[in-house]
């Protein structure tokens, strides 16, 4: 699958995905022909059911549990809202007139979509408490474990970071949670396609997708829920999804979303090693042609996603770089694609104890499918130059 247009080269897989094409044929028909509403009783209505069952059999295989503890939603963002506020305000109904109120803990680097919700139920009386990093980006088990209170209902803490791409022990902070009879839930939206997704493996109660970080459509997603827990589903409706979201399903999506994971699940070890292979060239390639570079994240490599590198280069300002390397049709990033635009250091990279400048100066590389040596080594030729270009114009900063 071409991951470009032209000369044009995408290094920004984290970002999002290009759908694959034979993801695409799947779908196209739920677009025109296969149109029915899945809640109708005719047969264009019930093909529509059946294709809904069909994806969700595909990620509960995927995932290694029962179709009905799939919930289907808007996006990632969707299931980390649901995942946070549904488990706070089942607990809270569950204690109504109950002194103290409900308690969460996660982390400093999550994804906004949790972090922001985090807040949200700050501002409307629950107590929350946030775990740091280290200077790779890992969460220790034992600062989640010290964190714990009675009145804790849920410990959310991410799978993969989208910046640093530090893969957390989850399987340890999830049995923690389990040991104290706390519900655990984690942002998996970059694990998908690099690591196992198997719930009862790493021991989560609630667990987040996003198809279009796995070679899927937008705007499509899901919530693994495991079967008994409390959940106050907020979507009220028609009664979709069990009735769990109200709403009319996005069928193609779903179904692009179902045959994408199944495809990422079947060729994730290919993929990793492919990404792993352009990864460490790209990595080998700056690190003898560029001085005073540093890499954000963990050095080694079963403790990082494969696909990613991100950077600090010492007298260079992230966006300056992007612009420059964008001129040389290379795609790249500062970091989480939700932020871009802010002028405020990445958080995540704040919360890992870089300065302000070292954040500025961070860049982002996350490799795909599509990608190639030939592309690579032109990266490296594009990285080159335009840090020599950018430092020329203020070489005291190194």
């Amino acid at each position: 699958m071409p991951a470009a247009t032209g000369d044009f080269i995408y290094l920004d897989h984290a970002a999002t995905t290009p759908v694959d094409p034979d993801v695409l044929a799947v779908m196209l028909p739920y677009f025109t022909d296969r149109f029915g509403n899945p809640s109708s009783f005719y047969h264009q209505g019930q093909e529509s059911r059946a294709a809904l069952d069909h994806a969700r059999s595909q990620a509960a295989r995927v995932l290694e549990c029962n179709p009905g503890e799939i919930v289907f939603t808007s996006g990632a963002t969707e299931s980390d809202n649901l995942a946070l506020r549904g488990v706070a305000w089942g607990a809270r109904l569950a204690r109504r007139g109950i002194s103290p109120r409900p308690h969460i803990v996660t982390t400093e680097i999550e994804h906004h979509a949790v972090l922001h919700t985090a807040f949200a139920l700050e501002r409307q009386g629950f107590s929350l408490s946030f775990v740091q990093a280290d200077r790779q980006g890992i969460v220790d088990p034992g600062a989640v474990a010290a964190a714990l209170r009675p009145e804790t209902c849920l410990v959310s803490v991410m799978y993969a970071n989208n910046e640093s791409g530090a893969i957390q022990p989850l399987r340890d902070i999830a049995a923690i949670a389990r040991e104290r009879g706390i519900l655990f839930h984690t942002d998996a939206v970059q694990a998908a396609g690099m690591a196992t997704l198997h719930v009862d493996d790493l021991g989560v109660d609630l667990l987040s997708l996003s198809a279009h970080k796995f070679y899927g459509p937008k705007g499509v997603g899901l919530l693994y829920v495991r079967q008994g827990t409390v959940v106050d589903f907020h979507q009220q409706g028609g009664g979709q999804e069990q009735g769990r979201r109200g709403g009319t399903e996005n069928v193609p999506g779903i179904v692009g979303l179902g045959a994408a994971l199944d495809r990422a699940d079947d060729q994730m070890f290919d993929y990793r090693r492919h990404c792993a292979t352009l990864r460490d060239r790209l990595w080998s390639g700056i690190l003898k042609s560029v001085p005073h570079v540093t890499v954000n994240g963990p050095l080694v490599p079963e403790l990082r996603l494969p696909n990613n590198l991100n950077l600090s280069i010492s007298g260079v300002e992230g966006e300056t770089m992007l612009l420059s390397l964008d001129m040389h049709g290379v795609a790249a990033s500062t970091g989480s694609a939700c932020t871009t635009g802010s002028t405020e250091p990445s958080h995540v990279l704040r919360a890992m104890g870089l300065s302000d400048d070292a954040c500025r100066s961070a860049l982002r590389f996350t490799v795909g499918r599509g990608n190639t040596e030939a592309q690579i080594d032109a990266t490296i030729d594009a990285i080159v130059e335009s840090v020599a270009r950018a430092r020329s114009l203020a070489p005291t900063t190194v």
